[in-house]
């Protein structure tokens, strides 16, 4: 394995996630090249990414373009924008796709697989993110807590390529597991991210201060709670039976993260709210479950929205 060729691999949307897992598939010797924002660009390219992992700091060197056309040589593209710009990314990457590329969304919510396709015509594999990561300057990315990946085939006709993605993961230091429930993994970060985001956003806390809290841990429980019903309903297969306790244990395990909602509010930018509290709002609507807590939370950050 170690003597294996590797891949080229694009990143589409350099932030903190696109430029933690880019950047260690680079300093494990892979061809990346990371597609971002002008600022992001340019210090990458004079200084290489500094990645300040909780297990090293080390600069790394990686291949920059603000071009999305730059991907067209790519084996391997890793969609890592936001979900609010899921349609359009889909559609400007489309047309530079190699007819053999294998695109990997890393992304927030359940739903971005299906709306890339509905968008663009090309199908991507899904994949769970759980990693504490923040840009903290321009090609700088700061790494506080786990740093893994679930990826699936909602498909059931590319097991040998989502096996190979793992395997190119797993080569990089990454864990990266093959889950035969994809939509279950999914709709199980799906329920972490609207436990924590909104309330580290609205609190101003890290995970670690919201867990240790006794009023803000009941709401958690009742917004996990609520998001399993509507899973349910909605026909899911959760394989954790166990999702309260889950969420208090990430919230330990991931103590000095700050969402990336409050982090895009901290920034004035638009968060994902309407793909994570806001999805099982909707969903809810559909299946017939009563949605207050998650309505009540998505509300806020959206009234938070209009004010930064």
């Amino acid at each position: 394995m170690a003597s294996e060729a590797w891949p080229k691999i694009a990143v589409l949307g350099a932030g903190a996630v696109g430029c933690y897992f880019g950047g260690m598939l680079a300093r494990a010797g892979a061809p990346v090249k990371l597609i971002g924002r002008p600022y992001h660009v340019e210090a990458m390219g004079r200084d290489g990414l500094w990645l300040e992992s909780m297990h090293f700091q080390e600069r790394v060197s990686v291949g920059v373009s603000t071009s999305v056309d730059s991907v067209g040589d790519a084996a391997v593209v890793l969609l890592c924008v936001k979900t609010l710009d899921t349609e359009e990314a889909a559609r400007s990457l489309a047309p530079h796709l190699g007819s053999d590329a294998i695109v990997v969304s890393l992304q927030n919510g359940v739903d971005n697989v299906e709306r890339i396709r509905n968008a663009a015509g090309f199908e991507a594999i899904p994949a769970v993110v759980y990693v504490a990561a923040a840009m903290t300057g321009p090609g700088r990315v700061k790494h506080s807590g786990r740093g893994d990946l679930i990826v699936g085939d909602p498909w059931g006709s590319c097991g040998e390529v989502v096996h190979h993605v793992a395997r190119l993961f797993t080569r990089a230091g990454v864990p990266c597991v093959v889950s035969d429930n994809i939509q279950g993994a999914l709709w199980t970060k799906l329920i972490m991210n609207c436990a924590y985001n909104a309330i580290s956003a609205l609190g101003r806390a890290k995970y670690g201060t919201i867990v240790q809290d006794p009023l803000v841990r009941d709401v958690l429980r009742r917004v996990v709670e609520e998001t399993v019903a509507v899973a349910s309903a909605a026909g899911v297969r959760i394989a954790n039976q166990s999702l309260v306790e889950s969420v208090f244990q990430l919230g330990v395990a991931m103590s000095q993260a700050i969402s990336s909602t409050a982090q895009d509010l901290t920034r004035g930018k638009r968060t994902e709210i309407d793909s994570l509290n806001g999805y099982v709002v909707r969903r809810g609507a559909e299946v017939g479950i009563a949605t207050p807590l998650n309505q009540t939370l998505h509300a806020l950050v959206k009234l938070l929205e209009q004010a930064v």
